[in-house]
């Protein structure tokens, strides 16, 4: 199991704890905004802002954490993240921060300390390119719905 070092930026709120895993089996933990002046922030519909976290973090080489949004945000307020799932590479040590975006049809106030988004480590391979022929295979070149079904 990989370890993730975390450290918080000065100035926020550490009392909002780290990300947490809400249930035994879940993927993702969970990530709060966590706003310097505890002031909120509202979104108008379309808009997207980046959200802070107050956290820096160091990921083992090998992983990578990606930010995916809640399925409860999306449902019932069309809060989604439009750069889904965002990467954070293993040499990265800025400031964790996630952009959010209202697709709903009505502001969205995203509160200090409120459940933004969730965080997944996963392992990352990373390959070698090459130039050269290419084998041939049934689909071959087709695109989107290339295959003929739903």
């Amino acid at each position: 199991m990989p370890n993730i070092a975390i450290e918080w930026i000065d100035g926020f709120d550490q009392t909002l704890g780290l990300p947490t895993y809400e249930t035994t089996g879940a993927a993702g933990a969970d990530l709060r905004a966590n706003f310097e002046t505890r002031e909120p922030v509202t979104l108008a519909p379309g808009a997207r802002a980046l959200i802070q976290t107050g956290l820096r973090m160091a990921i083992p080489q090998g992983y990578e954490v990606q930010i995916r949004p809640r399925s409860g945000l999306a449902l019932k307020h069309g809060i989604t993240l439009p750069n889904s799932p965002g990467t954070i590479d293993s040499d990265y040590r800025g400031p964790l921060g996630v952009i959010v975006q209202n697709g709903g049809d009505v502001d969205f106030e995203i509160t200090h300390g409120m459940r933004i988004a969730q965080m997944v480590v996963a392992p990352v391979v990373q390959a070698t390119f090459s130039v050269g022929s290419l084998d041939e295979t049934t689909r071959g070149a087709g695109g989107f719905g290339s295959t003929g079904t739903a």
